[in-house]
């Protein structure tokens, strides 16, 4: 067998696959002061995953996607976190079950 096709289907391989995982990207969203972040509406491409953090002293939130027929989330306690990764584009509304009123919204592209 030809070592030089070897070698140039082997780094086709290896590259083929560092790309596809440098697509994937990690989006933090800090939950504090009853608000989840600043960036509202938050918008990634598809593939991302995103994480929530409850950067709260004492209070416990969750990440209710009610609308997409989801029961309803466990809560995050403090210094505790919940992500989800987004496969499909669209606009998906969020809201904390607890705390009418605090609520975010996911645009994915």
């Amino acid at each position: 067998m030809n070592i030089k096709l070897i070698i140039k289907a082997g780094l086709f391989i290896s590259l083929s696959f560092g790309s596809v995982s440098s697509f994937s990207e990690t989006v933090i969203i800090e939950i504090r002061d009853d608000l989840y972040g600043t960036r509202q509406p938050l918008t990634v491409k598809v593939g991302t995953t995103v994480k929530w953090v409850n950067m709260e002293k004492r209070q416990y939130h969750s990440v209710w996607f009610e609308a997409e027929g989801f029961e309803e989330a466990d809560y995050i306690f403090p210094e505790e976190t919940w992500e989800r990764t987004f496969d499909k584009p669209g606009v998906y509304p969020y809201h904390c079950e607890p705390h009418e009123g605090m609520s975010g919204t996911i645009i994915v592209e």
